[in-house]
């Protein structure tokens, strides 16, 4: 008898591909409430630091540089207060082989995929991650198919987007580009369970656990260059992988470096939109995805993600696009490095971070990406103008998501605004009582502590007033 292909008969089937393709028995860490066990899961991916090291440095991954921006920090120092303006550096991983962090996530998915018999490997990006995994796919000698929301209905797509689609595809992979809608998660199971290939989720134990050596080698590189670890480091945030894998590493090293989230705020605008999907000018770390997935991990495409900042960030920061834009300028005339715009995300907030902190403390920009022909400033704000959207100089705190973007005509007008972590504890909460249904017993009060970096007070005061 032929299986039911409709869009609710595969999304009926969803549990069983899920588990079928992930390689990962979710359900053995369920307690049947709220709570799961998180630590257990992230320890049965069965990884080790050294192991990961080793699987990485075999395959191109990891051991990159940390750079020292002395121009930048000395153009922050100007618009500092006097003794102000920490020394801001970045961690290159552009050096990876396929051009960002994503290849650390990649590699352990992909190795995992391979020990596992798998003849191929499948994942769902517009982004960074579909070209670690086709880069690391084809190391391994595993297929690799990449799902990517490229289109509005009009088929019209971003030009980063299809700067992806295109380093994919010259690393081996066969691109499947859709237009926005809920038509991307129906094919990505249909793929999944037709090929029977592996999930390379950036949500799975296995790809957050890959970031590790992320926060590992910042502590270790900073101790024995500069003796101490980081003030701070700063990571751009969207589906919260990056974030956590990384505060995971820096507490494996034993570091107690402050952990802060970036964001580029996109407020106002719907991702999922059609008419509004064109109309922002950045494809990943901003607040659509950065708010959403922090409030409530477990939208992503696996049960359980693996991937919980909320855990682990000590502040969150957006900035705005125009902003971004000027700070990747800035990067490329001042210091000689040209990176992508995701990096450039965390590096905009760590030039307004640096002017609150002292001169003999550090910060550092945990990740950069390669940039290209579709990531460039130019094809950027020319896609903007086409779709109505104003580009001028002036103060960046007027400009309006979807209408403009606001160059700031001095850089002392870059200015991160501080979002409300407090709210988005609250808000963690009552999605997890909403999802799930159920009176909140002891051990789901101590999980809600855990995710939201509390303690069981205060849940249970925030439980009293919903």
């Amino acid at each position: 008898m032929s299986k039911d292909m409709s869009y609710s008969g595969v999304m009926s089937r969803r549990p069983e591909i899920m588990k079928k393709a992930a390689g990962v028995d979710f359900s053995l860490f369920e307690s049947g409430s709220i709570a799961f066990d998180y630590e257990r899961m992230m320890r049965e991916a069965g990884f080790s630091i050294e192991e990961i090291q080793k699987i990485q440095l075999e395959h191109g991954v990891g051991n990159t540089p940390i750079l020292e921006l002395r121009n930048l920090t000395e153009l922050a120092r100007k618009c500092a207060p006097e003794g102000k303006g920490a020394r801001i550096f970045i961690k290159d991983e552009a050096a990876n082989a396929s051009g960002s962090f994503k290849a650390r996530r990649a590699s352990t998915a992909v190795y995992q995929a391979k020990k596992l018999g798998y003849k191929g490997v499948v994942t769902a990006t517009s982004g960074n991650y579909g070209a670690a995994v086709a880069s690391q796919a084809a190391m391994y000698g595993l297929k690799c198919i990449v799902v990517q929301e490229c289109y509005d209905s009009h088929g019209k797509g971003q030009p980063e987007i299809i700067e992806k689609a295109r380093k994919c595809e010259a690393l081996g992979a066969e691109v499947i580009q859709l237009s926005v809608g809920p038509e991307l998660f129906y094919l990505f199971l249909t793929i999944l369970e037709q090929t029977g290939y592996f999930n390379a989720s950036l949500y799975t134990p296995f790809a957050i656990a890959g970031i590790e050596t992320l926060g590992y080698e910042i502590a270790m590189q900073f101790r024995e260059k500069y003796g101490k670890d980081p003030e701070v480091v700063l990571a751009t945030n969207a589906g919260g992988g990056n974030l956590t894998g990384t505060a995971r590493g820096l507490k494996k090293a034993g570091a107690e470096s402050k952990i802060v989230a970036a964001s580029v705020d996109l407020s106002g605008l719907h991702m999922a939109a059609d008419t509004q999907f064109n109309k922002k000018s950045f494809t990943t770390g901003h607040t659509g995805f950065g708010m959403p997935f922090t409030t409530w991990p477990d939208r992503s495409d696996v049960p359980r993600s693996a991937g919980r900042p909320l855990r682990y960030m000590d502040r969150y920061l957006t900035i705005r696009q125009g902003e971004v834009f000027y700070m990747t300028e800035a990067l490329a005339s001042l210091e000689g490095l040209e990176k992508g715009p995701a990096g450039n995300t965390a590096l905009t907030a760590a030039f307004s971070l640096a002017q609150e902190m002292n001169q003999d403390e550090m910060i550092v920009v945990q990740e950069t990406e390669y940039t290209g022909a579709g990531k460039h400033i130019q094809p950027q704000l020319s896609f903007a103008r086409e779709n109505g959207i104003e580009v001028k100089f002036g103060d960046p705190k007027e400009e309006v998501p979807g209408k403009n973007i606001i160059l700031p005509s001095h850089p002392s007008m870059i200015k991160a605004q501080d979002a409300d972590l407090d709210h988005m504890r609250k808000s963690l909460i009552k999605n997890a009582i909403t999802t799930y249904n159920v009176t909140p017993n002891d051990a789901d009060i101590e999980f809600l502590a855990e995710e939201t970096k509390t303690d069981v007070e205060y849940v249970k005061n925030v439980l009293k007033s919903l």
